[in-house]
């Protein structure tokens, strides 16, 4: 029935920063932008929101509002609370490894997971950005049948420590 993703939205703080994190720096190329004042639903949006797509090479898009008008907290993101892994091959995670290191950016990595190897950045929005590559193994790794993932789910329900009470 859901044949994949078409895309994620995420808040932005600046249009124009977060297409040179997404486009130039990433090399996903912006396939659309639109102005929206009153949603197809007949909210208004005040003075106006841009709406704008960065797509993935399986067509799916990384998608961002810039609503000025309207209130959010941006912050730095903790990996735990969201983050957003992006697919490339081992050679392309070498490569923007160096080339973030270049361009002075922040990067993390890189991280050994076992199934994967990651690098961090984070984009202009505060959101955490990894760039993951395969390793061999990942496939058998994925899979229910071999790894427990209903189990180990399972067990964690039943032992996991009590939620912190919110302030």
């Amino acid at each position: 029935m859901i044949k994949g993703l078409h895309h994620n939205a995420y808040r932005c703080r600046d249009s124009k920063e977060t297409r040179k994190f997404y486009e130039d720096f990433l090399g996903l190329p912006l396939v659309n932008a639109f102005k929206i004042e009153t949603t197809a639903t007949g909210r208004k949006t005040g003075s106006g929101v841009l709406h704008s797509f960065y797509q993935l090479d399986d067509g799916s898009s990384l998608a961002f509002f810039d609503a000025p008008d309207m209130p959010f907290e941006f912050k730095e993101q903790h990996d735990f609370d969201l983050h957003i892994a992006l697919e490339v091959s081992p050679e392309a995670l070498e490569r923007m490894f160096a080339k973030g290191k270049a361009e002075g950016r922040e990067v993390r990595g890189v991280s050994d997971h076992k199934f994967i190897r990651s690098i961090y950045f984070r984009d202009p929005n505060g959101y955490v950005i990894e760039l993951t590559a395969k390793v061999p193994g990942h496939e058998a790794d994925m899979d229910p049948t071999k790894n427990r993932a209903r189990d180990i789910l399972n067990d964690w329900q039943t032992k996991k420590p009590k939620a912190a009470k919110a302030a």
